[in-house]
């Protein structure tokens, strides 16, 4: 097993792929270097002599800048290293050539082809609240619906009943009330959902009669609407409610579909220094295969792209793409000021931990989750994809609000990099990809695939036709690691106030 990794030949620093201990001799090339301190499996260890307020390089690119003098072998992290970030970048547009994408491993699944042309990967009946109050009432009703179904011959044929809470809907002005509702209004609308109740009370400002109006052109034999301050037993009238729905979606059958109906998206959260070697480049490649076939991928956390978005520029499909990436990122610093917080501030504890020094270095390898696929479009939060290629998606890095994003988006299943390791699941299918087999080993039960078998097991081509097979099998209906275990949850994005 190599024991460390100098990513780029530009680099000057190089990852430890496991605990290196003071007075390790390493060899780079001709050089002899021995650690000046411990370094901890996904930390660095400058490799050559850094000047005060010259720039830290992994990636190929700046990470921050030295704050004293590094000596070679020494461990380098917050101790040594600060950000470069500020609000002031100025951007040109520099396209570069489009990469050539690596052909599919398959050009097709076994999906449901819903009426209005749109691909799922489960057939379930999900519930969802107009407000807070009936979020409890939407749980009972779904439990009580699974129940009740099961007596049923066509049962099987049913993925599950779902109800997913939230505390938003009411007390909301402006942009939080629009966005709750537009968020809730895309999840209607997911492939994955065969049939839909929304759940109101009566009294909210996330009226149903708004969400009618919202959804435009809506089937309603598909979207079933229930106020339970109008019904005597609101529990039973849901539950009926939630049987039709089943009863109806029970037709449906999986049928062969392209590939290029697919729309994957790429999150990751508790990273670590080995994420932007393994996890998520592995995703990237997963998310080419897909794009290669015509399909969508989508990348969001934008604090995330924060010190890498230079490159996600060159690849716009376009001046007018280029200028929303532009706005998506000036936009987002501009929200942090106005908070008072400095653009910058992240990574978290964990990512810290794990060997990330600054937001740079995470952006730098959070990014490499798009692969090297054309920006063709970017999407406001709440907004569904339309374009194919890879979508940028305004959402804040808060895994469960960023999920719910891309769920609503239309993705049909997420893959889900970490270091650290995290139990998450939403309503999509969340493929859970450890950065290192340790996690693997530790945590079976969350992780779904060991990214770590890149360190030495596997090449990146062998380990992403291993992902991809692993993706088709989940879009043919095997369960994730979160499904089993019944994590299926949403989070809205909250920014204004609350009455």
């Amino acid at each position: 097993m190599p024991r460390f990794l100098r990513i780029d030949p530009a680099d000057n620093v190089a990852t430890a792929l496991c605990d290196l201990h003071e007075g390790t001799v390493v060899v780079i090339g001709e050089q002899r270097i021995g650690l000046l301190d411990t370094v901890p499996r996904g930390h660095k260890f400058a490799i050559t002599d850094i000047s005060s307020g010259a720039d830290v390089t992994k990636y190929g690119a700046s990470i921050g800048r030295a704050v004293r003098a590094i000596s070679a072998g020494e461990h380098v992290h917050t101790h040594n290293v600060e950000t470069k970030l500020d609000s002031t970048a100025v951007y040109s547009y520099q396209p570069q050539p489009a990469a050539k994408l690596p052909n599919p491993p398959a050009e097709s699944f076994m999906g449901f082809l819903r009426p209005d042309g749109k691909a799922g990967i489960r057939n379930e009946i999900w519930i969802l609240p107009t407000v807070g109050c009936t979020s409890r009432l939407a749980e009972i009703t779904a439990a009580e619906a699974q129940r009740e179904i099961k007596k049923e011959p066509w049962a099987g044929n049913i993925d599950g009943i779902y109800a997913f809470p939230h505390q938003f809907g009411c007390s909301q002005l402006g942009d939080d009330h629009a966005n709750t509702q537009k968020l809730l209004v895309s999840l209607a609308n997911h492939p994955n959902a065969a049939g839909v109740l929304f759940v109101g009370l009566g009294c909210e400002n996330n009226q149903i009669d708004e969400i009618k109006a919202a959804l435009g052109d809506y089937d309603s034999d598909r979207i079933k609407f229930l106020k339970v301050q109008d019904v005597d037993d609101e529990i039973t009238a849901g539950v009926d409610l939630a049987a039709e729905l089943a009863a109806r979606a029970s037709t449906a059958v999986r049928r062969e579909l392209p590939l290029k109906a697919l729309r994957l998206g790429l999150k990751c959260g508790g990273s670590d220094g080995l994420s932007g070697i393994t996890a998520n480049p592995l995703a990237g490649k997963v998310s080419d295969f897909i794009i290669a076939a015509g399909g969508t991928s989508i990348l969001t956390e934008v604090p995330e792209m924060f010190g890498a978005e230079h490159l996600l520029m060159q690849r716009a499909s376009g001046k007018a793409v280029f200028h929303d990436i532009v706005s998506l990122i000036s936009n987002f610093k501009q929200y942090y000021l106005s908070h008072g917080h400095p653009v910058y501030e992240n990574p978290s504890p964990g990512n810290l931990q794990g060997g990330i020094t600054t937001l740079e270095e995470k952006s730098l390898g959070c990014t490499q989750k798009g692969g090297m696929g054309p920006v063709t479009a970017v999407l406001d939060y709440g907004c569904r994809a339309a374009a194919p290629g890879l979508n940028l998606l305004c959402s804040p890095g808060n895994d469960m609000v960023a999920v719910t994003a891309l769920a609503a988006a239309g993705c049909q299943l997420i893959l889900f990099t970490t270091g650290r390791g995290n139990p998450l699941g939403t309503c999509v299918p969340t493929v859970k990809i450890s950065s290192n087999t340790q996690l693997y080993k530790q945590k079976p039960h969350w992780i779904d695939f060991d990214a770590g078998i890149l360190i030495n097991k596997a090449t990146l081509e062998e380990a992403a036709g291993q992902l991809f097979n692993l993706v088709l099998s989940v879009a043919h209906g095997a369960q994730t690691k979160a499904e089993r275990m019944g994590f299926r949850e949403i989070a809205i994005w909250k920014n204004g106030v609350t009455l």
